[in-house]
């Protein structure tokens, strides 16, 4: 037998084992998605991008698919609050927080992490609309539901941001904290430099 030909007929079986395995890798991943995952995952890609309008398409896709899909809820409630929608945002984290209440079991860890995010959200635009009573109370929520989601800068932040580069749930709480036992008078509650470094949360 010709070495050329049988070298030849090596690689290409070695050539579509390996295509196989990728096709099929691909496609058990694809179905086992469930209904609405494909589009909240394009809707968030679409929301780091800022483009704001087709992300929320993609939500609103993912939720036809599966009402109620908490994903897809908390991407709308992040476009509405970097679009400065607040009463829209308040709305849609209200209507996650009760869902996730009347919904979520003891063993659903990602869903307790996101109840935890909600509250923190909700806290970041009551805060960011000087209704700092509502903040602190949502954010101490959020840290009581699932203090390892909120509770500050995990590794990933620290090696985009360095550990002084993202202002936690916690930290913001306490600064509140602290200023509302003060005089109303000698209350300072927004301070623009560390402001900026609040950072909203998304399982």
């Amino acid at each position: 037998m010709n070495p050329r030909v049988v070298r030849r007929f090596i690689v290409l079986m070695a050539l579509l084992t390996v295509g196989g395995f990728i096709f099929w890798d691909v496609l058990d991943d694809f179905v086992k998605r469930a209904p609405g995952d494909f589009e909240t995952e394009m809707g968030s890609n679409r929301l780091v991008d800022e483009q704001y309008d087709e992300a929320m398409d993609y939500f609103d896709k993912a939720l036809l698919e599966a009402p109620d899909h908490r994903g897809a809820l908390m991407g709308r409630a992040l476009v509405f609050i970097r679009t400065e929608r607040y009463d829209e945002a308040i709305a849609e984290l209200d209507y996650l927080i009760d869902f996730l209440n009347r919904n979520l079991t003891e063993v659903d860890d990602t869903g307790r992490g996101v109840l935890a995010a909600a509250h923190a959200n909700r806290g970041i635009v009551h805060d960011r609309q000087e209704r700092y009573e509502e903040a602190l109370a949502d954010y101490i929520q959020a840290l009581n539901t699932d203090n390892e989601t909120v509770g500050g800068p995990g590794v990933i932040d620290k090696i985009l941001y360095g550990s002084e580069g993202v202002s936690s749930v916690r930290d913001r709480a306490i600064y509140i904290h602290e200023q509302l036992q003060l005089p109303e008078g000698e209350r300072l509650m927004r301070v623009p430099e560390l402001d900026a470094k609040q950072r909203m949360y998304k399982p």
